[in-house]
């Protein structure tokens, strides 16, 4: 059986992902999966960095305008969509490139989907007053009852988790350890997988980032923002980081000085947490800004 391979870059926005799979792509044949939450929306394009038409043309793209911004999207729909255009990547004899900004989406395309049951709106509210009556110490002591498995990974009051695992269990009668298992991503299916992460030190990465917006705010954002403004966006679309400042500053709840300073304030926050949830992921080679990345 032939092998397949991917290689994922993964990384806080601004390092240069986009940039190092551009160079690897030009010196081996490849196409490049672009795994983030809101590059999937059309017409969100300067503000979600998406790469613009030319380097698509010299290298195949795939990932993103899968959805209208008046559209919900989540995770398990970008899968559905994404995973077979990967499998066709390396029938074509090509290595797929996966550029990762959003850890939860790449995790989804590796480690699998949890297929349990979805949410259950009513059965939430009722937990969370219940929570609000009892303490989550108390529904988590339930959930001891009935997952033990589950409540071993969940702290007792991390209230948000130890209701997700109780309401699969009401609406399925199964433990949510149970429908782990048979949770199956493309590493569990025949797939090795290379995870390189780019590094470097904060502030030359805040100086990229700043640098970066204000390139963006000058180069047709806000004229993008303008045409988003008075649509009826997704909630997802409507929160994006940039876009939600942008929306508050047409509304007049803030100067344009202000503004500019909370989208490069909370896109350095955003990539704190990108690099805290990926140095989580024991398997991913860190390599320093710019460093050869070879397959």
């Amino acid at each position: 059986m032939e092998e397949k391979n991917l290689l994922a870059i993964v990384g806080p926005t601004g390092i240069g992902k986009s940039e190092a799979a551009m160079a690897l792509a030009r010196t081996t044949p490849a196409e490049i999966v672009v795994v983030d939450s809101m590059q999937v929306y059309r017409g969100m394009d300067v503000g979600t960095g998406k790469p613009d038409h030319s380097t698509r043309a010299e290298v195949p793209h795939h990932g993103l305008d899968l959805a209208d911004p008046e559209e919900e999207f989540n995770v398990a729909k970008y899968v559905e969509q994404v995973r077979p255009v990967i499998e066709q990547i390396q029938a074509r004899g090509r290595l797929p490139i996966l550029v990762a900004g959003s850890g939860l989406y790449l995790r989804a395309l590796l480690d699998g989907l949890c297929p349990a049951p979805g949410e259950n709106s009513a059965l939430r509210k009722d937990l969370v007053e219940e929570a609000g009556q009892i303490g989550s110490p108390t529904l988590h002591a339930r959930l001891q009852e009935r997952d033990p498995i589950a409540a071993a990974r969940i702290h007792p009051n991390d209230l948000r988790r130890i209701i997700r695992a109780l309401e699969v269990h009401s609406l399925s009668g199964q433990p949510l350890s149970v429908w782990h298992k048979e949770t199956s991503g493309l590493l569990d299916s025949g797939w090795k997988g290379r995870l390189v992460g780019l590094t470097c030190g904060r502030e030359p990465l805040y100086q990229r980032i700043e640098s970066r917006i204000d390139g963006w705010l000058a180069g047709g954002w806000v004229e993008e923002a303008k045409a988003l403004f008075g649509r009826t966006l997704s909630k997802t679309a409507r929160e994006a980081l940039g876009y939600r400042e942008l929306f508050d500053w047409l509304e007049g709840k803030a100067d344009w000085q202000t503004t500019v300073q909370r989208i490069k304030q909370n896109t350095r926050r955003y990539a704190k947490r990108q690099w805290t949830w990926f140095k989580a992921d024991p398997r991913i080679e860190w390599n320093e800004l710019f460093s050869s990345i070879s397959t």
